[in-house]
């Protein structure tokens, strides 16, 4: 073949690589850096999980080194099938899945679905997503990291196994739905909270304010002491006591000022970010993290697909260089000067943290929250002017401040007044205007000189209860004491909500009654598993596995054994919590009738089951809305789905299906909002509702026969994901 032959072939060929990633959005911005030469999917998250099968369920081959069992989730397998096709086609193919041990995990079961060789297959890594970011990661591929791949498959075998251990128990004897290596730790501190405030003893205390005229204002002053000691007053008498020795005057001992630096706090963690989005806007995790992933994953702004910050799971506080000195450095001293520029901070706390990413950051200083507001909805606006604001005033320069102390004494008693003057304000130009003045001045005041009271005053006071924790304590909580990690804050509170453990309004975290009786149970059972500190060992463990210190088999070794011996021992001894009577006794067989709970709340059934199967079927009364069916003429009624859901339907049903607003929807089943268990991911019509094989139930399409999509139906475990 001559050169110029082989020239033609390789041009004939339409050569082609696929780079897969994990969310469909990430297709769209990383698709327009990359050009025609590329094509770029989406594995829309993992595509294997641990299987159902083996020994008790768990998917783990215990005998045999606790060996996996993977199996592609049924969800799955029609995005399996077209990557296969594709990376079929493609000359090559590239992983480029988030970089944390998820995504590594998930580059892995790719690597192994699709054929691909482990040890060579391209791995691309980045933490942010714009066009500089993607084309250095093409230009410097890695390959799979195996310890994160093991690490993660340990986190998840953990999980498994407790989970599904545990919630199984749990169901069985008390009726909870499940526990976790994570949600049962965070459960327990949202307990402990609810324990405290009700058992708080509410202290009398009481407080001394006195006022001194000078000139024409008078100073509020503040006790300091009290014959050299802290003010101490737990009562009337003794604040009564206090008031009778404050003279007529007070005399200035000491005016004293003094300059001090504040520095600007840290850019955003996970944490910090969720923590203070919910002080300022009220957003929950959930919220802030979709909008951080939008945030992160691109948006559209003036003609230009980007992402807008780096990635938004880190628990490392760190700045690169690189951002620094091209974006960071050249727009400070070109808005502010030079005298505003500061250094990259270095967090010299010690502690569980990874480093793996950058800080939460923009991905350019130039796109400040003005520039790009009219490309984003209200509540992404407010998330990236806080990320932008706290990541730039961190490599800002210090607030220069004056503060002056005025000490006044008057027999045996000292009292304070502060004042507060800016001399620079250094990083805080970023949100405020140099003509905004929110310094505390004192009024010109002369050391050495007696000034007279003008007003003295006692109040009482009590001691208050601890506050609920709120979603953003909760997390602050799990970070300190190392349950979980960034990517697991914001899913394990959705969770909780979702089990019915805890209720949150406002924000505000309150334990249910089944979450309570859950916590008893495992502190009594199975303390160990509610203990932030066995939670952080193991957290600790999966990290020593990432950094290559120990193995996943040694890992294993030394949880499941202690564990699984400890269950059975308490499986033996757990006794079964009775089912709470009605008070009414079976009309089909004479047992007791008694409360059951079921996946819609609560119901009356017969304590004989399953030897007598009745359940009491409540009639609800037909409330008419005072319109006819527009196909059969009947009277339109209220009606209620399995969810609790409010729909209007015509009263002929079944024979007439028709409901209000559902008219355009392309079905033709007898099926109704009542029966749908989620929207239709293939057809985007239809829903998916139970329907009843020859041998198993399976969740199907109401637009079949157009729409074949199903998926399986597993049995139901519960596991901590």
């Amino acid at each position: 073949m001559t050169s110029l032959t082989a020239r033609l072939y390789i041009l004939s060929r339409n050569l082609m690589k696929l780079v897969i990633v994990e969310s469909p959005k990430k297709c769209d911005t990383i698709g327009r850096y990359l050009g025609d030469d590329y094509k770029v999917m989406a594995s829309q998250g993992h595509i294997r999980d641990l299987s159902t099968h083996g020994k008790g369920g768990l998917g783990i081959d215990i005998e045999n080194d606790f060996k996996p069992d993977f199996v592609i989730t049924p969800s799955k397998k029609t995005i399996v099938r077209n990557l296969k096709k594709e990376a079929n086609k493609a000359d090559e193919v590239i992983l480029a899945t988030d970089p944390d041990r998820e995504g590594e995990a998930i580059s892995w079961h790719l690597a192994v679905v699709l054929g691909l060789p482990i040890e060579s297959v391209k791995r691309l890594q980045f933490h942010e997503i714009t066009e500089p970011a993607i084309r250095q990661a093409l230009e410097t591929p890695g390959h799979l990291d195996l310890n994160l791949v093991n690490s993660q498959e340990t986190r998840r075998m953990y999980d498994r196994i407790i989970g599904f251990k545990l919630s199984t128990l749990l169901n069985r004897k008390i009726s909870s739905k499940s526990a976790g290596r994570v949600q049962s730790a965070t459960l327990k501190m949202i307990c402990d909270n609810d324990s405290e405030i009700r058992n708080f003893v509410p202290q009398e205390y009481w407080t001394i304010e006195v006022k001194v005229r000078v000139g024409e204002e008078e100073l509020t002053l503040t006790l300091e002491k009290v014959d050299g000691k802290n003010p101490e007053i737990h009562n009337e008498k003794e604040a009564e006591e206090l008031l009778s020795r404050i003279e007529g005057v007070l005399h200035l001992q000491l005016l004293q000022s003094f300059k001090r630096s504040v520095p600007s706090r840290l850019p955003f963690t996970t944490s910090t970010m969720q923590q203070e989005a919910y002080q300022k806007f009220h957003f929950s995790t959930s919220r802030t993290q979709a909008l951080a992933q939008r945030l992160y994953e691109g948006l559209e702004v003036k003609g230009e697909q980007v992402g807008l910050i780096t990635y938004m799971r880190t628990d490392s506080t760190r700045i690169s260089e690189d951002f620094y000195e091209r974006y960071a450095k050249p727009f400070i001293l070109e808005k502010y000067g030079a005298n505003y520029l500061g250094a990259i901070k270095v967090n010299r706390k010690k502690g569980r943290i990874q480093d793996a990413h950058e800080a939460i950051r923009p991905t350019s200083a130039m796109r400040t929250p003005e520039m790009v507001a009219p490309y984003l909805s209200d509540d992404e606006n407010k998330l990236y002017r806080l990320i932008y604001m706290r990541a730039m005033a961190s490599l800002m320069a210090d607030k220069e401040e004056e503060v002056t102390n005025a000490l006044f004494v008057g027999n045996g008693l000292v009292w304070k007044a502060q004042g507060v003057k800016t001399l620079f304000p250094g990083f805080e130009i970023l949100s405020k205007s140099l003509e905004e003045d929110d310094n505390k001045y004192l009024p010109p005041l002369e050391e050495g000189k007696d000034y007279e009271v003008s007003s003295k005053e006692k109040e009482q006071k009590f001691t208050k209860a601890p506050a609920r924790f709120t979603e953003a304590k909760v997390v602050k909580m799990m970070e300190e004491k190392g349950i979980g990690r960034p990517s697991t804050y914001a899913s394990t509170i959705k969770t909780l909500l979702s089990r019915g453990y805890v209720t949150s309004k406002g924000g505000v975290l309150t334990p249910t009654e089944s979450g309570l009786k859950t916590t008893a149970t495992l502190v009594k059972y199975f303390p160990e598993i509610v203990s932030s500190e066995y939670t952080a060992n193991m957290e600790n463990q999966l990290d020593r596995i990432e950094e290559g210190k120990e193995t996943r088999l040694e890992a294993m070794r030394s949880f499941y054994y202690p564990f699984i011996e400890k269950y059975q021992e308490v499986e033996k001894k757990m006794e079964k919590e009775p089912d709470r009577q009605v008070g009414e006794n079976c009309p089909e067989c004479g047992a007791p009738l008694v409360y059951k709970k079921g996946p819609y709340g609560e119901f009356i059934a017969c304590s004989n089951y399953p030897s007598c199967h009745y359940i009491r079927k409540e009639k609800a009364e037909i409330v008419y809305t005072g319109e006819n069916c527009p196909l059969c003429g009947k009277p339109l009624v209220e009606r209620q789905d399995r969810r609790g859901r409010k729909f209007i339907a015509c009263s002929g049903y079944p024979s007439c299906t028709y409901i209000k607003g559902n008219e355009n929807k392309n079905t033709k089943s007898s099926y109704g909002p009542e029966d749908y268990v989620k929207d239709c991911p293939h057809c985007k019509t239809g829903h998916l509702v139970i329907k009843h094989g020859k041998k198993v139930d399976f969740l199907g399409c109401t637009n079949y026969p157009k729409c074949h999509y199903h998926e399986w139906l597993k049995p139901k475990k519960n596991a901590d994901d």
